[in-house]
């Protein structure tokens, strides 16, 4: 920081705010601090007693803090169309939705960048559906400069591609097996099918067919078999999914030759949920009856994320164990809570 001569300040940074007092009309900074000098600030400086001021002496090898907080957006997003940014101030930039799907964050190397200091990427959670406008992070330059090389060597951390990523829902084509004894016999309505198509339809999936079957290990696979061949892109299978000895889905799902990669999560509500693939890519998932009347459960987490393409892995599921447990709050405000994260 050095004192220079009002008349001389054209080019540099500004190390505090410039406060213009007009009666009666206002009163609030005229120039905030990190503004660049320009030819035509000179007269409004002096105009508001500004003879000296203080600057930052910009070198070759420094940044100003908006040029380099235009780099942490680039780590962020690179050229990517699914985001749209904030123009650059005071050193910060926000970053937005422009399309819907699922966020994902490059965790690991947004931590690497935010060690780095003088600089910080503050986002929402990954793993999440985003909406068409919705605010997604915010980047920030500390100081009102930042050495040229500093900036580099988060550039180098993210040097494989962007930090954040946003994949598109696919218009995906589902079964629905629903099961137990006490619906097909008609003793009790179903409640699954209409929450399940409920929570479908937000996606724009589309159910192909719906049968009700009576807990029947035989006739649940060969339901399930039978979605698939008339072209079901996943098979929900609701209900059974416990210990009871009358519970047979698990066993029926075993049964289609699927690869179960777990039975069981660490989710409440939800704990008893199952996940398969039949034919390597097909999803098929056994649903607990927390589905039927909890707002939220596992299912909330893991179906978007299979929308969008991605193969979960055991592993996956595994890491939800942190933030897993819903707290049935009076008001739901999930996504924007604890849950699943």
């Amino acid at each position: 920081m050095k004192l220079i001569d009002t008349k001389d300040a054209v080019g540099h940074v500004l190390c505090h705010d410039i406060t213009q007092i007009i009666p009666g009309e206002r009163k609030g900074p005229v120039f905030k601090k990190g503004h660049v000098v320009t030819a035509e600030d000179i007269p409004v400086l002096l105009s508001v007693g500004k003879e000296h001021l203080y600057v930052w002496e910009m070198r070759e090898d420094m940044l100003h803090e908006d040029e380099a907080a235009g780099i942490l957006k680039d780590i962020c997003t690179g050229e990517d169309p699914c985001f749209s940014c904030s123009d650059p101030s005071e050193g910060k930039i926000e970053i937005f939705a422009a399309t819907d799907g699922l966020l994902k964050i490059d965790t690991e190397r947004l931590d690497k960048v935010n060690s780095l200091g003088e600089m910080m990427i503050a986002t929402i959670h990954g793993n999440f559906p985003v909406k068409k406008g919705d605010k997604l992070a915010g980047t920030r330059i500390i100081p009102l400069v930042i050495k040229k090389e500093k900036m580099e060597i988060a550039r180098q951390v993210s040097e494989d591609g962007q930090l954040m990523r946003i994949l598109p829902f696919r218009k995906v084509k589902y079964g629905l097996v629903i099961t137990g004894n006490e619906v097909a016999s008609g003793r009790i309505e179903d409640a699954f099918g209409p929450v399940l198509t409920a929570k479908m339809s937000e996606y724009g999936a589309e159910c192909i067919e719906k049968v009700i079957l009576p807990d029947d290990r035989e006739r649940i696979t060969e339901a399930i078999l039978a979605q698939v061949n008339k072209g079901a892109d996943m098979v929900l299978v609701s209900g059974g999914m416990s210990v009871d000895p009358d519970d047979k889905t698990p066993g029926a799902i075993k049964d289609t030759v699927a690869d179960i990669v777990s039975y069981g999560a660490p989710v409440l509500p939800g704990a008893m949920f199952l996940l398969s693939y039949l034919n390597e890519t097909t999803p098929v998932m056994g649903l607990p009856g927390c589905i039927m009347y909890a707002r939220r459960t596992v299912f909330d987490l893991v179906l978007p994320r299979i929308l969008a393409g991605e193969k979960l892995t055991a592993a996956d599921l595994s890491k939800y164990g942190e933030g897993g447990l819903c707290l049935s709050c009076d008001v739901c405000r999930f996504p924007n809570c604890g849950f699943g994260k």
